[in-house]
């Protein structure tokens, strides 16, 4: 059981991976291409891979850190849902904002960064109890460079979207 823990986000990485070695026009039998939700499970996949291989866990630490970790990216997405949510509908109405409804909306932001930084110390806490100093800092490292990798994923596919 405890060896599945860590076999199963590599082999999900696997499955995900192998949906992003080859650009979607170039899959004969691809359709229109990965709806919302499976792009999001690809990723959640990818990213579990990618963590559980930079922080290098033993079964024992596997087991303490992932639901922590579960419960920080779900509050975390909830947070940034509810703020992509009102930017969208700020952006829609932007131009007929008048000063106290664009001070509310400023105001919003700074609150939402508040929160994002409340649940940050939150469950860096809750990190230094299951991990070693040394991995909750590897940790962050890995989520910073997890999504630099992915941003550099997502210009190489626009890029070639690009070419003849």
């Amino acid at each position: 059981m405890k060896k599945l823990r860590i076999i199963l986000p590599l082999f999900l990485l696997l499955i995900a991976a192998s949906g992003y070695a080859q650009p979607q026009r170039m899959r004969k039998d691809a359709g229109p291409g990965p709806g919302l939700e499976e792009r999001k499970e690809n990723i959640e996949a990818m990213k579990i891979a990618f963590l559980t291989r930079k922080l290098d866990l033993n079964p024992e630490e596997a087991k303490k850190f992932w639901p922590v970790y579960n419960g920080f990216t779900d509050e975390t997405k909830k947070l940034r849902k509810n703020r992509r949510e009102n930017v969208r509908d700020a952006r829609e109405d932007f131009d007929k904002m008048n000063d106290k409804e664009v001070e509310k909306l400023i105001d919003g932001e700074i609150v939402f960064r508040q929160q994002e930084l409340d649940v940050m110390k939150k469950y860096h806490g809750q990190f230094k109890e299951v991990l070693p100093m040394k991995k909750v800092a590897l940790l962050y490292k890995a989520e910073e460079d997890f999504k630099k990798e992915l941003l550099e994923r997502i210009k190489e596919r626009r890029g070639e979207r690009g070419r003849p």
